[in-house]
Formats: C-alpha cells, sequence, structure tokens
C-alpha cells in the first residue's frame, strides 16, 4: 500500500454505510470535514470537487468583527 501524502483528502464509509471525506493537513490533523454523508462514491467526490474548486471564494465576515484581532 502506497504512503498517504499530506495535504490530501480521505473518502471513507461511516457507521451508516455512507460515504464521507475529511481534509488532513500537511500534520496530518483533519482541518475539514463532510457535513453529511453520501450514499454514492461519486456524489462524495463531487462534494470534494466542489471543495477544492472554492479555493478563490472569498471571505466574508460581519462588519463589526473586521478590525477585531
Amino acid at each position: 500500500m502506497a504512503t498517504r501524502p499530506y495535504p490530501s483528502y480521505w473518502m471513507y464509509k461511516d457507521v451508516q454505510k455512507e460515504w464521507r471525506w475529511r481534509y488532513d493537513a500537511s500534520n496530518a490533523e483533519t482541518i475539514a470535514v463532510s457535513s453529511e454523508g453520501y450514499r454514492n462514491r461519486a456524489d462524495c467526490q463531487r462534494g470534494i470537487d466542489i471543495m477544492k474548486g472554492s479555493s478563490s471564494s472569498p471571505v466574508w465576515m460581519p462588519t463589526e468583527l473586521v478590525s477585531a484581532a
């Protein structure tokens, strides 16, 4: 079996036999998880693809927090 590179996404089945994903950082710590289970593996992969494609999305916050430390 190949050594898993980091950072990377991990697809697995949960206890309800639904597909889920998680994203692990370069230190192998999980920093993002799917918010739902998927019946089909392809749907789980689509969720990962959406996350990968959102890297240029802007970050928004309430205006009262813009200058907060």
